[in-house]
């Protein structure tokens, strides 16, 4: 999955499923932490989110969805040139 645009389409994926109920925090964490190395701008992002994802956090919850889904988030964002639904990343 080294290409971006594949990259782009799944943490996409990856966060519309986990914001709607859908897939585990266990399972958004274990794909975060297999992904491989990518070049800039997508390397800052992956490495906060492998950095926020690798420890279990022993915190509330929803607050704990709302920082996942900012660090996948700030993952599809990187590029600027991408355009995303806003309405999939309002909300928790």
């Amino acid at each position: 999955m080294k290409k971006i645009d594949d990259l782009i389409a799944s943490v996409t994926s990856i966060h519309d499923r986990y914001k709607a109920g859908r897939m585990e925090r266990e399972t958004v964490r274990e794909w975060v932490l297999g992904l491989g190395e990518y070049p800039p701008p997508y390397a800052a992002p992956m490495s906060e989110a492998a950095a926020w994802f690798k420890p279990v956090r022993d915190i509330e919850p929803d607050a704990l969805k709302v920082v996942d889904l900012e660090k996948l988030k700030a993952i599809a964002d990187a590029g600027g040139l991408v355009t995303l639904n806003p309405a999939r990343f309002n909300g928790r």
